[in-house]
């Protein structure tokens, strides 16, 4: 009976161990900022490839092309792009939601007509890792970090 009380005091004492080490290892990664929120280093790429250079920009980008995809959508249905956002409205994967041009650290601009459209996402403080981005209905997207991004801007890789 005493073996059995003293090998799972052992057990117990060997994951509490375990855990406190776990737990710190994982907090030191989290960097307090001066205002006392917490950040978490670097960037973590949302798949292989990813040409994001934070999570505001993966969640441009994202949104970008969703719209790419209904507007090839759009087209391939009715012969023609759509002229708003509100007419992408459940083509693909576009949503009402989606609508809605204020995308957080974003701003977008879509002027479409009927054989062509334009997509920006503008964002609210440009940056090297809130670049902007521009595409058209060649559904190439196009990067700047110095200014608004436009047809003559790098194609994003």
């Amino acid at each position: 009976m005493r073996k059995g009380v003293v090998r799972s005091f052992v057990i117990l004492v060997a994951l509490a161990f375990a855990t406190s080490i776990f737990g710190a290892s994982s907090t030191a990664l989290a960097l307090q900022t001066p205002s006392g929120t917490y950040q978490t280093g670097t960037y973590q790429p949302k798949f292989h490839g990813d040409p994001a250079r934070s999570d505001s920009e993966a969640a441009a980008l994202a949104y970008m092309r969703v719209v790419i995809r209904a507007q090839r959508q759009f087209n391939k249905q009715y012969n023609h792009f759509a002229i708003t956002l509100n007419d992408l409205v459940h083509s693909g994967t576009f949503t009402k939601r989606m609508v809605n041009p204020d995308r957080g650290d974003y701003t977008v601009d879509f002027r479409g007509k009927k054989d062509s459209y334009t997509l920006t996402m503008m964002p609210k403080q440009l940056d090297a890792t809130h670049r902007s981005f521009y595409a058209e209905d060649d559904g190439k997207i196009h990067a700047d970090e110095e200014k608004p991004a436009d047809a003559k801007s790098p194609i994003l890789k």
